[in-house]
């Protein structure tokens, strides 16, 4: 499924924008996109570098002095931000451009990639939130959720 994102993003013409690091998923899509001659930005702490684990697939590297830097350089070059499954640093992610999409800081809305129902417990999560009350108006304007390239690129046609 990472493949198949990665060649969909290159054959789209779309630049990937991740966080540089020669491991994990993103890896996977970042290897996809540059092997289907699309082009990849890596947003990479310095820690990253000084540990020497920068992808091979980063064509312009842009340097961060830390994670609340990166997460803003990330957003800043980014127009949709896709979750794959990941840990605590890919909710953070999440629900940072979430919340400052709530409160009006950007329209750029993040995508739980929610691949073989890996974020079905988030969803689950927000929804008990909602029904508490705890989300002001409905999460879906800031999170949407898809489970297949179909249904991304049908979610991207209906945010345009």
């Amino acid at each position: 499924m990472t493949e198949e994102l990665g060649r969909w993003l290159a054959a789209e013409g779309h630049t990937l924008v991740y966080g540089g690091v020669s491991s994990g998923l993103m890896e996977c899509v970042a290897k996809a996109v540059h092997q289907s001659g699309g082009r990849t930005i890596g947003v990479v702490p310095q820690i990253v570098v000084e540990r020497r684990r920068v992808s091979e697939y980063v064509d312009v590297e842009i340097l961060s002095d830390n994670l609340s830097d990166r997460k803003q350089l990330l957003l800043d070059q980014s127009d949709v931000c896709i979750a794959l499954p990941g840990g605590i640093g890919t909710l953070d992610e999440v629900f940072t451009v979430a919340a400052s999409h709530t409160i009006g800081y950007h329209n750029k809305r993040v995508i739980l990639f929610n691949m073989k129902g890996f974020w079905d417990g988030v969803i689950a999560m927000l929804d008990d939130l909602s029904r508490k009350g705890v989300i002001r108006g409905d999460w879906h304007q800031q999170i949407g959720v898809i489970s297949s390239i179909d249904e991304l690129k049908a979610l991207l046609k209906a945010d345009a």
